[in-house]
């Protein structure tokens, strides 16, 4: 490599985005040493790599001395398709569940292995969550995740079923009873969790379709979170779908879902 600025087989832009990378929603400020450490990068470079990052933007330095991301990283985000148009459609139907039920309503994409929450509507009144607009969670371990997870291709599937994780003690990390509950999220067309990824929370999602040449496609999930302890969960389902059905009409006519 030129002037020998980067070890062999790595590039400055594989490092620069191996420090970005370190940052994640559990981890969303970190001191100079523990970004060398997650990332893998010495610490002179990591330092260098930091300043360079801070100066354009992408993230920013803390009076604490700790960074996180930067505005500049957010904005270039929010260009994402899957934000402008889906965000955009989705975001009065997130609004109208949560103005009639007054819990936190979420919309969230697969993102590999991962659920992208890519849209949240909340209020005082609502239960606390641990997702937040751009955060990635488990598939398994979630209402939306397990909506996506249901409607993956099998080689996805059958990764998530080689590495389930145990969130809570109510995490349902047993493959055999993972499948099981894949075919009934199917065959019911919602899934529900209860203290899965978070104690004292429980969920309930829905698919958001798009009809296409070939069959509908399942572009989202709609999710909301409650109490554990409420015993409407059951009559949550049908207002979603209500809601669902209308974001995948309105997707149908946009021209990044045709």
């Amino acid at each position: 490599m030129a002037g020998g600025a980067v070890t062999a087989g790595r590039s400055v832009t594989s490092r620069a985005l191996g420090v970005l990378d370190a940052f994640d929603v559990r981890h969303p400020r970190l001191t100079l040493s523990e970004v060398a450490t997650r990332s893998g990068t010495p610490l002179t470079t990591a330092h260098r790599l930091l300043a360079e990052l801070v100066a354009w933007g992408a993230l920013s330095r803390r009076p604490d001395g700790r960074y996180e991301v930067g505005r500049k990283l957010w904005d270039l985000g929010l260009l994402a398709p899957v934000q402008l148009e889906l965000r955009q459609v989705a975001a009065p139907f997130l609004l109208d569940v949560h103005t009639a039920t007054r819990d936190t309503v979420h919309l969230a994409v697969r993102d590999g292995l991962k659920a992208l929450y890519v849209e949240r509507v909340s209020g005082r009144e609502s239960v606390p969550v641990v997702s937040q607009v751009g955060s990635r969670l488990p598939l398994h371990a979630t209402g939306v995740g397990k909506v996506l997870l249901a409607s993956a291709p099998d080689d996805v599937v059958d990764q998530v079923l080689r590495r389930l994780s145990r969130e809570t003690r109510h995490t349902v990390a047993d493959p055999r009873l993972l499948i099981r509950e894949l075919a009934e999220v199917r065959r019911r067309g919602s899934a529900r969790t209860s203290e899965e990824m978070s104690l004292g929370a429980a969920s309930v999602a829905v698919p958001v379709t798009v009809e296409r040449p070939a069959g509908p496609v399942v572009v989202a999930a709609l999710g909301i979170v409650v109490p554990s302890g409420r015993r409407d969960v059951g009559r949550l389902a049908p207002v979603l779908q209500v809601a669902a059905r209308g974001i995948g009409r309105a997707l149908a006519g946009t021209a990044g879902f045709r």
